[in-house]
């Protein structure tokens, strides 16, 4: 039997966003046109493959049975490709969709993006919300060129490399009648605190971590972002457990302060993942070089 290769696109577009009008946007095709292909591959399969349900287009045995090896054919035809392509950043004209957590985004990205002003000025970058999960920010069907921040649970078809290590701290702000050289267990746990919600199944980091090391936070309020806090600890006697690397920009403010926690906090992770089929793209590995390069900068800076 001869098959359509065309078809294989579709076939992984559908599989990947389980919904056929952002399949069809992923392709770069009309909705009809999306339904003539699924049809052909019904017809070549002798199998629904997807089918219509409450929360998308779910498939079938066979489908998921045919997805794994189809992703992986194509992932080697791109991987064949684009290995043979030249890439002279100084001359690129591209734009790469990325999606970083709030910390990333407030303490990496900037310096990032004035590297690229240098050596490669045709370089675009859209920033993504991370997204509750890697499915929700778009690395998992590859429409986003990459996730940076805190990995979970990565699927197969991610490719994740570590970045850096960061660890916590503490603001407060600068003449807090409480806190003198030192914040005790006693006294952060009678203050009132700033949290910083990372998005999704993070939400419970921080305090699975207080909670290992027997520390107690009553929290005041919480946020979606880091650039909420400076303005909310400067005008009270409230405490924020943050990041270091973000306490490095807020320790500029002469308003604040930035003490050390009660007990070691540990540290935590910062990665960026990728789909396979990226993994030999020259425009994405030397994106990815440049990231992880700044990234190291920024953590041996800090030290």
């Amino acid at each position: 039997m001869q098959y359509d290769l065309n078809l294989l696109p579709v076939f992984m577009a559908l599989f990947e966003e389980r919904n056929v009008t952002r399949a069809a946007e992923r392709l770069g095709i009309t909705q009809p046109a999306l339904s003539n292909a699924l049809k052909r591959l019904r017809e070549t399969m002798h199998d629904p493959l997807f089918v219509r349900e409450r929360y998308g287009m779910q498939p079938t045995q066979m489908a998921q049975d045919l997805a794994p090896v189809i992703g992986a054919a194509l992932a080697a035809i791109d991987e064949a490709v684009r290995g043979q392509q030249d890439f002279d950043p100084s001359k690129a004209d591209r734009l790469f969709l990325i999606a970083p957590n709030s910390l990333v985004e407030f303490v990496l990205m900037p310096a990032i993006v004035a590297r690229l002003r240098e050596i490669a000025p045709g370089i675009r970058l859209r920033l993504a919300p991370f997204g509750n999960d890697l499915t929700e920010a778009g690395v998992v069907s590859g429409t986003t060129a990459m996730v940076i921040g805190r990995i979970t649970d990565p699927p197969d078809n991610l490719v994740v490399q570590h970045l850096m290590d960061d660890g916590l701290a503490c603001v407060v702000r600068a003449d807090h009648p409480l806190v003198g050289e030192r914040l005790t267990k006693a006294v952060y746990e009678q203050l009132r605190h700033v949290n910083v919600l990372p998005p999704g199944r993070l939400r419970a980091g921080l305090f699975r971590t207080l909670e290992e090391r027997g520390l107690k936070r009553d929290v005041a309020v919480s946020v979606t972002h880091f650039l909420a806090v400076t303005e909310m600890i400067a005008a009270t006697d409230y405490c924020a457990t943050l990041p270091r690397l973000i306490c490095r920009h807020l320790a500029d403010d002469k308003r604040l302060r930035v003490v050390e926690p009660p007990v070691d906090l540990g540290t935590f992770p910062v990665e960026m993942a990728w789909h396979v089929r990226y993994r030999n793209d020259p425009a994405h590995r030397w994106l990815r070089s440049l990231i992880a390069d700044m990234a190291r900068e920024l953590a041996t800076a800090t030290r």
